[in-house]
């Protein structure tokens, strides 16, 4: 008989075939599908982002941990309709225009569903209107920018003022990552905060939605 506790284990390996026959035997024998979510999902890649930080996992483990949990969460999602389910609060993301690099995009993202948030992924080559237009149409309370060139790095400044310009700035917290972004340049563009990596990213989000 499968348990909750054998998806945090199958999570950390990134095993989506084990994770999803183990979440539908425990569906099928009517196991709370917020248990299986909380309790075993997200448990196992609260593990993964942990192991990640020290340097015990690297970014094509944590992608693969990622998915996997993904799977379970889509199986178990299908259960609980009727059910509100409560978010961590909800971020706009993308990679800004000129660059159309999306792996770590895509790894803060889906590392963001698995903890609660409703994410909206713009995803690659995000014009400055783009953002500001989902802003508008969404109302996140985080905008997370990502660029992994130099040279399309002042394009995070641009939405920046475009937020401000829109009367828009002030509803919500804008982060920043990427290869080449640092901590002093999202200071000097009025950033909220900077993301070294997609499990201090997640960190972030949680500390600025408090």
């Amino acid at each position: 008989m499968a348990n909750v506790q054998e998806l945090v284990s199958f999570v950390i390996s990134g095993d989506v075939d084990k994770v999803k026959s183990t979440t539908q035997q425990l569906l099928d024998a009517g196991e709370d599908p917020m248990k299986i979510i909380d309790d075993g999902l997200v448990n196992g890649i609260n593990v993964v982002g942990e192991r990640f930080k020290e340097g015990e996992m690297y970014v094509p483990e944590m992608m693969m941990s990622a998915q996997a949990m993904k799977a379970g969460v889509e199986l178990a999602k299908e259960k609980v309709s009727g059910i509100e389910i409560t978010t961590a609060g909800k971020v706009v993301i993308g990679t800004v225009a000129g660059d159309l690099h999306d792996i770590g995009k895509n790894l803060v993202a889906m590392m963001l569903e698995s903890s609660g948030f409703d994410v909206v992924d713009l995803g690659v080559d995000v014009e400055t209107d783009g953002f500001i237009a989902a802003v508008k149409e969404h109302n996140p309370q985080i905008v997370g920018m990502s660029a992994l060139l130099t040279t399309t790095m002042p394009a995070m400044k641009d939405v920046i003022a475009a937020l401000q310009e829109g009367g828009l700035r002030n509803d919500v917290k804008v982060i920043i990552g990427g290869a080449p972004v640092t901590k002093e340049y999202a200071n000097e563009i009025g950033a909220d905060g900077f993301g070294a990596d997609a499990a201090l990213a997640i960190d972030l989000c949680k500390e600025l939605v408090v």
